[in-house]
C-alpha cells in the first residue's frame, strides 16, 4: 500500500507552459528547471471552484513551515471562459491571497501534459523533476507534509537538496476604500454594509455608496469575537438582516455563521467551530459545536436563517430560536437535480434573497450556472440553467437561457428577480410571470451582489472594487446570444464495457479505517442519465465496472470518491489501544465530471487517481 522512498514510482515531470505567463514573480518567466533541488508542488485550480479555495487554504501552513525547501506553484486552469482571461486571474490570485508564482494556463497545455482530470488537484515533483505523487480533492495537506519530510530526508543525504528563498514577488498594494467586496446590505439607516472580502472586514458606507462610515474588524485573518477594533474575519461574504438589530455575516474562510450588533460594532459566533465541515461530521445540532463548510450567502426565510453552504453543496439553517444548525436542502453529491431538499443536488449555492411575497427562496447555483429556487415545502426547482458544463450569455425563453457562473440574486418588487451574472459582467432578470430571461445592464466587472435603493438598484462590483448605483431600465439591453461548453477535452473510450478504477494509496504511516464501516465510498451517475446502462450508484469498492450505451455519442462521467485514512500506530497492523486510542483520522474526498466520447478503439479503462499515482 505505502512504498518507501527507495521504491517510489517516479515520473519525470513535464515542462510548465502557460500562454497567459507567470504571476507573483516580478515579471520573470520560470522553467522547470529553475526549481531543481527544490520540493516543487503544482497546485491545479480555477478560481471559480471553492474547493480549490480550501486547498489555498489548507497549504498555507505547510507553505510557511517549508518555505525553504518546498515551492508552491499554482497552475491556473480554467472551466469558464472568464477565467481564460488573464487580467481576471490576476485578479483573482489578489482576491484569495495567493503568496506563490502562478502559471496563467488558459490552454489547459500544462494541465494535459500532466493527465489532470479534476479541479483542484496537487502534484508532488522532487528536487530531481521526478513526479512522485499526485491528489485529486481536498483533505490531503497532511500527506502532503509527510511527504515533503520523506523527500528533505532522502535528499539531503543524497546532496540533491537545495534550500533558500523561493520565487514569489508580492504585488504592490492598491489603495482602494474597498478591495474585492463581496455583498452588501441596505441598513435601516439608508447606509450599507458591505462585506470588505479581500481586508477580512466589513465596512459601513454613508448613503452615497462611497464615504466610509466605520469599518468592522481588525483586517487580520482570524476567528475573534470581540468588539468592532479587534474582532476577526477571514474573507466574510453574505450579510442578512436580523430582527434584534444585528447582522448574520457568512464568514467564509472560518467556517461560520457571524453576528454583528449594529449599534455597538460588537462582533460574536452564532454558528461553527471554525474547523471545515467532512463527510461524517454532524449535519444539525447546537450550532457551535457543528462544522460549516464555505458559508458564502445567507437570507432569513421562514423565520430561520438559511446558509449558502458552498463548500458541501447544500443549503443549511440556523434557528435562532434554539440556537441550532441542521442541513436543509443537498446530499453533498454536486449537480444539477431538483425535487425534495433531501435528494436535491447543489453545486456552490453562492447567492440567496427571498422573493418579494415571501414564499421563494431564489438562489444563485454558480457552478451550474444555474437559477433556482425553494419553495416554503423545502422542495428545489430550476428556473435557469442545465447542469455543470453549459453556460453563456443567452436572454429568451428559461429553457434555453444562460448564465455563466452568478453569484448574486435580488429579489424585486414585481415578483422577478435580479441576478448578479458575475462571469459575464452583467445584470440579467428573470420573470417568472413569462418565464423570460432579459439582460438589464452590462459593462460591470465581476457583479457578485446587488441590493434595492428606491427606484435603483446598487451593484456591488467586486473587481471594480465599488459599489456602482444603476437605475432599473424598463427595456431589457439587447446583447449578442453565445454559448460554452467547458473547454476541458472528452476523453475518448470505447462503447460497452469501461473499468472504473479510482486511485488511492493510503499516506505513509496509515491505513484505511474501517473500524466503523467501508473506510471507502463510490458514487457514479452519468448526464445524459442514459449514458450508463450499467454501473450507476454508490458502493464501497473504488473500482467498478461501467457500461456505456453505444447509442449515446457522448456524455459526463459523474464520480464521487470518499476514502478515509487513520495513523497506523500498532506494530501488527492494527490501530493501538491505549498509548494512542484514537488515532489522527483523515478524509480524502473528490468529485469529477469526465467528459466522454464513445469511440470505437477508445480506452477501455478511466483510471482517476484520488491519491497515489497510477501503476496501471
Amino acid at each position: 500500500m505505502n512504498d518507501s522512498p527507495t521504491r517510489r514510482v517516479r515520473i519525470r515531470a513535464p515542462e510548465l507552459i502557460g500562454k497567459g505567463g507567470w504571476i507573483n514573480t516580478g515579471g520573470k518567466d520560470l522553467r522547470l528547471a529553475d526549481f531543481r533541488g527544490r520540493i516543487l508542488i503544482l497546485d491545479f485550480w480555477t478560481f471559480c471552484c471553492v474547493n480549490c479555495l480550501h486547498v489555498l487554504d489548507e497549504l498555507r501552513e505547510l507553505e510557511e513551515k517549508h518555505r525553504d525547501t518546498v515551492v508552491i506553484i499554482g497552475v491556473h486552469s480554467p472551466k469558464f471562459v472568464h477565467e481564460a482571461d488573464h487580467h481576471a486571474v490576476v485578479d483573482a490570485v489578489e482576491r484569495y491571497g495567493v503568496e506563490h508564482p502562478v502559471l496563467d494556463d488558459p490552454e489547459l497545455a500544462t494541465w494535459k501534459q500532466y493527465a489532470v482530470r479534476a479541479w483542484p488537484t496537487l502534484v508532488v515533483i522532487d528536487p530531481e523533476g521526478y513526479v512522485v505523487a499526485q491528489h485529486a480533492g481536498e483533505g490531503h495537506a497532511h500527506a502532503i507534509a509527510r511527504l515533503v519530510e520523506e523527500l528533505e530526508e532522502e535528499h539531503a543525504a543524497k546532496g540533491t537538496l537545495r534550500r533558500g528563498d523561493g520565487p514569489y514577488v508580492a504585488p504592490e498594494p492598491e489603495p482602494t476604500t474597498l478591495r474585492f467586496p463581496g455583498k452588501a446590505l441596505l441598513l435601516p439607516t439608508g447606509t450599507f454594509l458591505v462585506s470588505d472580502t479581500t481586508r477580512h472586514q466589513l465596512v459601513e458606507l454613508a448613503v452615497d455608496g462611497e464615504t466610509v462610515v466605520r469599518r468592522i474588524g481588525s483586517g487580520v485573518r482570524g476567528l475573534v469575537d470581540g468588539p468592532a477594533e479587534a474582532a476577526g474575519f477571514n474573507e466574510p461574504q453574505g450579510l442578512a438582516l436580523l430582527e434584534e438589530g444585528a447582522v448574520a455575516v457568512a464568514d467564509t474562510v472560518n467556517h461560520a455563521l457571524r453576528r454583528v450588533d449594529l449599534a455597538t460594532g460588537e462582533v460574536t459566533t452564532l454558528a461553527g467551530t471554525g474547523r471545515q465541515w467532512w463527510q461524517g461530521s454532524p449535519t444539525s445540532g447546537p450550532a457551535r459545536e457543528v462544522d460549516l463548510s464555505s458559508p458564502w450567502d445567507v437570507a432569513v426565510f421562514g423565520g430561520r436563517v438559511w446558509i449558502a453552504m458552498a463548500g458541501v453543496h447544500q443549503l443549511w439553517t440556523y434557528d435562532p430560536r434554539t440556537a441550532a444548525v441542521a442541513v436543509a436542502a443537498g446530499t453533498t453529491n454536486e449537480g444539477l437535480v431538483d425535487g425534495p431538499g433531501g435528494e436535491a443536488w447543489f453545486a456552490q449555492p453562492s447567492g440567496l434573497a427571498v422573493s418579494a411575497d415571501g414564499e421563494r427562496l431564489w438562489l444563485a447555483d454558480s457552478e451550474t450556472s444555474a437559477l433556482r429556487w425553494v419553495d416554503r415545502d423545502g422542495a428545489v426547482r430550476t428556473a435557469v440553467g442545465t447542469g455543470l458544463f453549459d453556460f453563456g450569455h443567452r436572454d429568451g425563453a428559461a429553457g434555453q437561457a444562460l448564465l455563466q457562473h452568478p453569484l448574486g440574486v435580488t429579489a424585486l418588487p414585481d415578483g422577478s428577480v435580479a441576478v448578479s451574472d458575475t462571469y459575464n459582467h452583467a445584470l440579467r432578470r428573470y420573470d417568472p410571470a413569462t418565464d423570460e430571461v432579459t439582460t438589464l445592464a452590462t459593462d460591470l466587472r465581476e457583479p457578485s451582489d446587488a441590493v434595492l435603493d428606491g427606484a435603483d438598484i446598487v451593484v456591488v462590483e467586486s473587481a471594480r472594487h465599488r459599489l456602482t448605483r444603476l437605475r432599473l431600465p424598463e427595456e431589457a439591453v439587447r446583447v449578442a446570444s453565445v454559448a460554452h461548453r467547458t473547454r476541458r477535452a472528452a476523453t475518448e473510450v470505447a462503447p460497452g464495457r469501461l473499468r472504473l478504477d479510482v486511485v488511492f494509496q493510503a499516506p505513509a504511516g496509515q491505513k484505511l479505517d474501517s473500524r466503523y464501516g467501508p473506510s471507502t465510498r463510490l458514487l457514479v451517475s452519468s448526464t445524459p442519465p442514459e449514458l450508463l446502462l450499467r454501473g450507476e450508484g454508490a458502493g464501497t469498492d473504488l473500482t467498478r465496472e461501467l457500461e456505456l450505451d453505444p447509442s449515446v455519442p457522448e456524455g459526463v462521467l459523474h464520480v464521487s470518491a470518499m476514502a478515509a485514512s487513520c495513523d497506523d500506530t500498532s506494530s501488527d497492523g492494527g490501530f493501538a489501544v491505549g498509548a494512542n486510542e484514537y488515532p489522527a483520522c483523515h478524509v480524502h474526498q473528490q468529485d469529477w465530471g469526465v467528459p466522454v466520447r464513445l469511440t470505437e478503439g477508445g480506452v477501455t479503462r478511466l483510471p482517476l487517481v484520488l491519491a497515489g499515482m497510477d501503476t496501471e
